[in-house]
Order: structure tokens, then sequence, then C-alpha cells
């Protein structure tokens, strides 16, 4: 990568600073010591003016709008498909590098589709200048579900998730507080973000209901699991279902392998991948959770590995990441990382 910077070292814009993932970029940013020249935070008018913390310092946030993005070697995006469709192309334009946390070019074949660990080499063909950034549910599942298909080859994958409202952004997280708050007051509760009650309920809906009777957040397991792993015919089956957790998606996968990978030689194969710590003692409660291992952690954590009694080349896995970091902010850091390493 040649940088626009005078430097050596990036200029890196974060567009989307003020949202829960754009937080967690600069935070991460920070943690991974990136060798940025310049960080700049971008967002809408309404948020500019604000400061940010980072590090020690803080960042003030500009009008993307009204920002030029000549100079800047690296952009983040994670403002939302609209914003990326707007502001994307003339970032590129410019001379930087976008990666994109939004579903606006997911599907596009000149668009690598690009988890850190799953693959890197992808990002060094992006004829646009853009590279996407997956659903966080498919980003957790790809990274546990790369060893596998590297050893035995994967035929089909029934899926069910189990997505914290973090996932549907701030102001979920904010009703599922407030509705907490009500029912144990004994107050009814109205709801606004989701169709109905999310406190202490279950709901089957991920997403806008397509024709077929899937979801949108169903049908983005089933597209990008099969560009991600370059297997056009993959068979997947998604169920998509949010839970009362506030931080933390979870999966119940189903993998059908082409080959008998017995669960004992699956639990070496995960225990040594880059990305992934197995908890894998269900009896004494060794088994990952949201809350108890994945919040605000890096690792992709995987447990209840057990052969699928149902089907003799079947292998059960039960998925579990930090939806906003994992999911989103930190691949896409890693991502830049590897950009960066190209003019090394």
């Amino acid at each position: 990568m040649a940088l626009n910077s005078q430097s050596q070292r990036p200029r890196v814009a974060v567009v989307g600073a003020t949202g829960a993932v754009g937080e967690a970029m600069l935070a991460i940013l920070m943690q991974r010591r990136f060798p940025a020249s310049e960080v700049v935070a971008l967002a809408s008018a309404r948020s500019a003016g604000q400061l940010l913390p980072f590090g020690d310092d803080k960042l003030l946030v500009q009008d993307l709008a009204e920002f030029d993005p000549a100079g800047v070697d690296i952009a983040l995006f994670s403002a939302g498909g609209s914003i990326s469709k707007q502001y994307a192309a003339p970032f590129a334009a410019a001379g930087a590098v976008v990666i994109d946390n939004s579903s606006a070019f997911r599907n596009d074949d000149d668009v690598p589709l690009v988890v850190s660990e799953v693959n890197p080499e992808a990002v060094r063909h992006r004829p646009r200048g853009i590279i996407a950034n997956p659903n966080c549910s498919t980003m957790q599942m790809m990274v546990a579900l790369k060893p596998v298909h590297d050893a035995a080859g994967i035929d089909r994958l029934n899926v069910a998730t189990y997505q914290s409202v973090s996932g549907t952004g701030r102001q979920a997280l904010e009703e599922l507080g407030r509705q907490t708050a009500a029912l144990l007051s004994f107050q009814d509760v109205d709801p606004q973000i989701y169709p109905v009650q999310i406190a202490f309920n279950v709901i089957p809906h991920g997403g806008e209901f397509t024709d077929n009777g899937y979801t949108t957040e169903e049908m983005k397991l089933v597209w990008e699991s099969r560009k991600i792993l370059g297997e056009p015919d993959l068979r997947v089956n998604a169920t998509v279902v949010r839970v009362p957790v506030f931080y933390g998606h979870a999966e119940v996968v189903t993998v059908e392998t082409r080959r008998k990978l017995p669960a004992t030689e699956a639990r070496e194969l995960l225990a040594k991948a880059p990305g992934i710590e197995v908890v894998d003692e269900p009896a004494d409660g060794g088994y990952p959770t949201p809350v108890t291992h994945a919040s605000g952690r890096d690792p992709v954590y995987v447990g209840r590995i057990r052969d699928d009694l149902s089907h003799p080349n079947g292998l059960n896995l039960w998925i579990v990441a930090d939806n906003i970091r994992k999911g989103a902010a930190l691949n896409a850091i890693q991502l830049a990382e590897l950009v960066l390493a190209e003019s090394a």
C-alpha cells in the first residue's frame, strides 16, 4: 500500500466514531498500538464537536459531510449501509483503503469479504479500494469453522444464533435496560425498537423478513459463509434469535463434513487455531457464555464439542464471541494491519 501520508505511518479515519463499534475501534487502535500518524474521528453533524477518549488524549469529532478525505490512508467505516454507499467510494477515490463494517458491499463480486483468521489473503484483491467486514454472527462462526473445513470439508451447516441486543444498536441496549427495570417494578413495557418485549424474552426475528420466510440476518449467514469459504454451493440453514443479553452472541452450529471428523480431533484442531479459545469441560460449568467469557474480550470461544448422534459425519459446536469487539471492531483493525503489512 502506498501511503497518502508524508510519513510511513498511515493516517486513519474512523467513520461513525460515536457509535458502539466506532468507540470500540478507537479503543482497539490504542490497545494494539496501531502505528497511525493521526486518527480522525468522523460522524454526523449532530455529533460534530464532541470529544471522544483516545488513550490519554481526546479526539474532536468532525462532520463527515464536510471532511476532505484527501490524505487518509485507511478509513474504517461503521456508520450504516446508507452512509457507506454515499461516502466509501469518495474515500477510496482519494486513495484510502476503506474497511467497511456495513452490509453495503458484502455481496459485491469485486469487494473482498474477509475474516482475518480465515481468508487474509483476500485483502489484496480490492479493485474498488474497499474491503468488507462480515456480519458479526458470520464472523465468529467462520473463525471456528475454518479449521474444520480445512481438515474435513464442510457440506452443510445448520445454525441457530442467540444474538445480544447490542447487535441492533445503542437504542436496543437502552430498551433492554428500561424494560428490565420496568418489569422488576411490576410496570408495563412499551416496545419501541423490537416488535415485542425483549426483556425476559427471546425473539425469533433478526433483520427484516424476506419473501422466502427467512430474515435478512439469516440470509447473511447463508451468503457470507459461502463467499468467505469459497464454497458457492455450501448448504446453510439459519435461524436468528434475539435474546435479552447486552453484549455477546452465541451460536449452536451443526456441521456436516465430507469425511468424518470426530469430536476429539476437532477439539485438538480448534485448540491450535488462531483466534480461538476452547472451553469444553461442560460437566463442571466449563462452557463459554457471553457474560463469563466473551464480553469485552478478543477470542472466539468454542465449547460443547461433540459428535452429532443423528448424522455419521455430523459435529456439534457452541460458539460465543463479543459481537461488538471481534464481531466488528477488532476484525476491522486486524484487516487494517494486514493492509499496512503490504507496505512493510
